[in-house]
């Protein structure tokens, strides 16, 4: 019986497809490997003996892009991100490659290829590739027998990750900015800043999911119907944007709290989330940053001011689980990427442990039992 051989550190299995084709693939542990072999032989001998279907085993992976932008892509509501990462990076990357020649090799020549990226994003690539290869192995007649081990880049749900507007003066240059480009680029980026609602469900927002009187937003729809999370959860309306709120309201009482142009729902694409602030930051005098690779970027994006809100809420005092209710996220864990900075972390516990045990600088008294 064949076994795993050591291969550059790590171990390569060999083995005779059902059509006496000679086979290969690595791993890194070697009970992965063994298993795999096993496995390998054990479908090829099903298949000559007629007991298992043939996979298709010439599709390439273009192919299987097709059908994830045709299928699968208009079911989720990252479809328009899944088809953005596969232009822009998985096709180039492996398009005519048949799809059982992805393997480890490949995936580790992929992160080498792509360290000018944020590891968070290149471990979104990679989870969508796998997903995509996982759908593989499913169809009534396989594409690959099984998904490979791809390596991710570590990345930290607590790493900050995000850019924000960092003071009161940064907040009011950017309000000031939007000013200038009229009222409802004001009221809308305002908006932002003190509700932490995401761009789509600021667009989606009616005048009814609005209550004045018990200060509370409904946050019920976003660009493509339902939020992000699909719960309706409520934001509170605070003392800086009520004001705000109440002039806009008697000047537009249309059905949509901001349209655009021809009285419709702004798109994701539209120029108020992207061109029109590129000029509010220039106008307001906020530098472009470098980032990884040399290229620059704005301050901050749209998006920023959703992560805007939640930094000033923790910084000034607010609390994190009131927080997580707020931005709608399902796990505390999202929203404490945020608690570094509230300014009274650590009081109460600094004499947690007592203390201690020095009566002097440099002196310290020995604790029971010890010499």
């Amino acid at each position: 019986m064949a076994k795993p051989v050591k291969h550059r550190g790590k171990w390569r299995i060999r083995w005779f497809d059902e059509n006496d084709r000679r086979q290969s693939e690595v791993y890194d542990d070697y009970r992965v490997a063994q298993a795999k072999l096993r496995e390998h032989e054990v479908h090829a001998d099903q298949v000559r003996q007629g007991n298992r279907p043939r996979e298709a085993r010439d599709k390439t992976f273009n192919e299987l892009c097709d059908y994830w932008v045709e299928n699968r892509a208009p079911l989720k509501r990252s479809g328009k991100d899944d088809e953005s990462v596969i232009r822009k990076h998985l096709r180039p990357a492996f398009g005519p490659m048949r799809v059982r020649d992805i393997g480890v090799e490949e995936g580790d020549a992929y992160l080498r290829s792509h360290t000018e990226l944020d590891p968070k994003t290149v471990a979104n690539h990679l989870t969508l590739l796998l997903s995509m290869l996982r759908l593989a192995t499913s169809f009534k007649t396989p594409w690959i027998l099984s998904v490979p081990r791809l390596k991710k880049p570590k990345t930290s749900l607590f790493s900050r990750d995000y850019n924000y507007l960092r003071t009161d003066d940064e907040i009011r240059r950017c309000l000031d900015g939007a000013r200038n480009e009229g009222e409802q680029v004001f009221v809308l980026y305002a908006m932002a800043i003190y509700t932490g609602m995401r761009a789509g469900e600021l667009a989606g927002l009616e005048w009814p999911d609005i209550d004045l009187e018990r200060r509370l937003i409904t946050v019920q729809r976003s660009f493509d119907g339902p939020t992000k999370s699909d719960r309706v959860r409520h934001v509170p309306v605070l003392d800086a944007l009520l004001p705000i709120l109440r002039s806009w309201r008697l000047r537009h009482p249309g059905k949509l709290v901001f349209a655009n142009e021809r009285g419709e729902m702004y798109r994701e694409s539209g120029r108020i989330f992207q061109e029109v602030l590129h000029r509010v930051l220039d106008a307001a005098g906020f530098p472009k940053i470098k980032k990884r690779g040399g290229k620059e970027r704005r301050y901050v994006v749209f998006h920023d001011l959703r992560h805007t809100f939640a930094s000033q809420w923790v910084m000034k005092g607010g609390d994190v689980f009131k927080l997580q209710r707020i931005l709608g996220h399902q796990s505390v864990q999202m929203t404490m990427r945020y608690a570094h900075l509230a300014p009274d972390a650590f009081v109460g516990d600094y004499d947690r442990l007592g203390s201690g045990h020095c009566t002097g600088l440099g002196q310290v008294v020995p604790m029971a039992g010890t010499r």
